[in-house]
């Protein structure tokens, strides 16, 4: 599964944002399940940036969420995120170079 999280940050506010994800993913980098993660800023508004993970399954992604490092660490961050849905369940895929 992919976790998809966008978040609308005021330019002023972009080294701390970027920081508090880089920590974020860190943390998450070391729970079970764990697979991958991308930190993107869109190409024609600065201000929308997203975080993408990728998981074994949905089940490792919510127990990952339950790590008190994570609780600590990463759900502040989560919490900022745009109101939307974030898991995906990946119906196909092409990783070819």
């Amino acid at each position: 599964m992919i976790v998809i999280t966008r978040y609308s940050v005021p330019e002023a506010e972009t080294e701390a944002f970027r920081n508090d994800a880089d920590a974020a993913v860190a943390v998450l980098s070391r729970r079970p399940g764990f697979r991958w993660h991308r930190i993107g800023r869109a190409a024609d508004d600065p201000t929308l940036w997203t975080v993408v993970t990728e998981w074994d399954g949905a089940g490792f992604y919510r127990r990952a969420l339950s790590d008190f490092e994570v609780k600590v660490t990463a759900v502040p961050l989560l919490s900022r995120a745009i109101d939307e849905p974030s898991a995906f369940e990946i119906l196909g895929t092409d990783d070819t170079p």
